[in-house]
Order: structure tokens, then C-alpha cells, then sequence
């Protein structure tokens, strides 16, 4: 069974998605689901991306079996770099997921975050730090949504375009490589032929250096959305020659 392993339910801060509500979507899939809750840090702004891990353990504790596993998602920053003994052992999650959301004390969802850069140089700036954070953060099991930036950037072009930054994304390939932190395949923007067209180098290229694994991820806010494009991610991986993967109890279940 393939496992959606990127989702967010009430306790992440920016969804309202019911367990059941997720869990029922997932089974109409033939999908298992892992719960992936926001953990970021000093974040900009009011809004408060953290949670209860005591509350979220006894309400999701009951449903947890073959089809349900229970995991966070960390906004990785200096803060969260000095969180591997909580996040890395103390709490029982089954997966660790670690993604870039903010970049020098600003929100990568907002236009006026890249305001006064060129691409160029909005986009060395993310993957430099994407790969200082891989590095200091070698306590994650999975690097989350590689392309996110690509979602909300405002220029023309938004993709993150393999040969237009060979070495910025190579940068952070290695960093997971070599801190064996496989790498997700994030299915949001899998619907777009173009972001399909670019993303497949990267994985390519993850292949060449090393990674053999990927997880599927919907990143899905709302049940609807659980399992997204996952046809066009198994194809992708497939392709690359890259097997899917989920982590329970933090370790590694490869699923084909």
C-alpha cells in the first residue's frame, strides 16, 4: 500500500481537515496516511505554527493501525537545528519532515518576501540556505517539497529549473545524500505538465548522487486533496528509477 505522507489535519495551524474526513478519502484511494503537523519556530507574522504533541497523540492515537501513522512537519530554522533530542527521540513520531518555509525572517508564501530580487538571486538564496539546513539538521528523515518556492514566487517563470541552477540544487541533493534523508516527492504542483517537465532532472539527478528513495507526499490541507497526482509521482519515480518509501517508527518501509 502506498502511503500519502504529507498531510495536515486541525493541528497544523493553516487546516481545518478532520482525521476521519482524511482517513475516509484515503481508503476510497487504496492509500495509507501519515498526519505531518506544522512545527515552525519563530515564524513571521501572528499566526502560530505550533501544537500540542499530547493532545495530538491522544486524539490520533485510537485511530493509528496499518493505514495510519502519526508524524510532524518542521520549518527548519536555527531554532529547530537544537531540537534533535525532543524531535528526535523523545517524541514517538513515525516520520520527520523537515522543509523551508521561511528565508531570512521572512514568509516564502508572500510576494513582498522577493520583492527587490531577481529571480536569480531570490533562488540561490533559498537553496543555499535549504542546503546549510539539510546539513544542520541531519536528525530529519525526509526533506520536504524541494520546489516549494516555486509555488508562490511572483516572477514570470516561477520553476526551479534544474539547468538554471545545476549547482545550487546539487548543493542540497548531496546534503541529503550524504545525511541519508531521502527526499519527497511533493505531488501539489504534479498536475502542471511544465513543473512535472522540470522537476524530473532533479529527481534524476538525486538518482545520479546517490538517493534511492522518495516518499509521495500530497501535502493535502483538505481530504480532497489527499493523493493528488499520485499517478504522475509513481510514474516519475518509476522513471528514475527511484523506489517509495514511508517511515514508521522512524525507519524506513520501502512500499515498492
Amino acid at each position: 500500500m502506498i502511503f500519502d505522507s504529507h498531510c495536515h489535519t486541525r493541528f497544523s495551524a493553516d487546516s481545518e481537515m478532520q482525521a476521519e474526513d482524511a482517513l475516509r478519502a484515503a481508503e476510497a484511494l487504496g492509500l495509507g496516511l501519515v498526519f505531518t503537523e506544522h512545527l515552525d519556530l519563530d515564524f513571521p507574522g501572528d499566526v502560530d505554527y505550533t501544537f500540542d504533541f499530547g493532545a495530538y497523540w491522544q486524539a490520533y492515537a485510537p485511530l493509528c493501525g496499518d493505514r495510519l501513522r502519526l508524524g510532524i512537519e518542521v520549518g527548519m530554522t536555527p531554532a529547530t537545528a537544537s531540537e534533535r533530542e525532543t524531535l528526535g527521540t523523545d517524541v514517538p513520531f513515525d516520520l520527520v519532515i523537515g522543509s523551508l518555509h521561511v528565508l531570512d525572517g521572512k514568509d516564502l508564501y508572500f510576494a513582498e518576501s522577493y520583492a527587490g530580487q531577481t529571480k536569480e538571486e531570490a533562488y540561490h538564496a533559498y537553496f543555499a540556505k535549504l542546503a546549510e539546513m539539510v546539513r544542520t539538521h541531519a536528525y530529519i528523515d525526509v526533506l520536504g517539497h524541494i520546489d516549494y518556492i516555486a509555488r508562490y514566487a511572483p516572477f514570470e517563470n516561477p520553476e526551479i529549473s534544474y539547468g538554471a541552477f545545476t549547482e545550487d540544487i546539487d548543493a542540497v541533493l548531496r546534503a541529503a545524500v550524504e545525511a541519508d534523508i531521502v527526499l519527497e516527492l511533493n505531488t501539489r504542483r504534479l498536475g502542471a505538465r511544465r513543473a512535472l517537465k522540470e522537476l524530473v532532472p532533479v529527481y534524476t539527478r538525486y538518482r545520479a548522487l546517490g538517493g534511492r528513495y522518495v516518499t509521495l507526499g500530497s501535502d493535502a490541507h483538505a481530504a480532497d486533496a489527499i493523493g493528488a497526482n499520485f499517478r504522475a509521482a509513481k510514474e516519475l519515480a518509476d522513471a528514475v528509477g527511484l523506489g517509495i518509501v514511508t517511515f514508521h517508527g522512524r525507519r524506513r518501509e520501502l512500499l515498492q
